[in-house]
């Protein structure tokens, strides 16, 4: 068996000096203290310091360290835009459309200007753009549906006979 070593003053070395209440105190507080100074120091996300335990890596301190991509996001993909509603103005509300009667439709297609216009140019043997010929050919169509509805029936041939009895009576007096 070996013999314990012996402390400097020949006691031996197993036995240890009982601390006070006042060290055993202190003690407490420096426990106490560092774990509440335990974590990162204020500002360490934003302003880091070098990694003491990365030696070969030096990638590591370029890095950002806050979460998330910094590679910039294109707000409109290329070549497609969203299609956004007209801002609908302050001074004339949406209006609902009045519906109109037969006669008064007819009377307000008879008088269009424009509808007069295309059909002197027609008249006058020029050629119209395809998006004039179909206004045209749907206002003609209309016309005629509401003629239709309104009974009234127009035949080129019942006019020719009436202009010609006319023509005939007033020749005759």
């Amino acid at each position: 068996m070996k013999q314990p070593a012996r402390a400097a003053h020949g006691k031996p070395a197993g036995k240890a000096k009982r601390k006070s209440r006042d060290e055993i105190n202190n003690e407490a507080r420096d426990r106490k203290r560092d774990k509440k100074h335990r974590g990162h120091a204020s500002g360490s996300r934003a302003n880091p310091a070098a990694p003491a335990n990365s030696s070969g890596r030096q990638s590591d301190s370029a890095k950002d360290p806050r979460i998330g991509s910094k590679k910039p996001v294109a707000l409109i993909a290329d070549g497609k835009t969203t299609a956004t509603k007209p801002k609908r103005s302050v001074e004339k509300p949406a209006a609902k459309k009045v519906r109109l009667t037969p006669e008064e439709e007819l009377a307000k297609l008879e008088n269009d200007e424009r509808l007069d216009a295309l059909l002197d140019r027609l008249e006058n043997g020029e050629t119209l753009s395809a998006e004039d010929q179909g206004w045209l050919d749907a206002s003609l169509d209309r016309i005629d549906e509401l003629m239709e509805q309104l009974g009234i029936v127009m035949d080129d041939d019942e006019d020719d006979k009436a202009e010609e009895d006319m023509y005939r009576l007033l020749k005759g007096n």
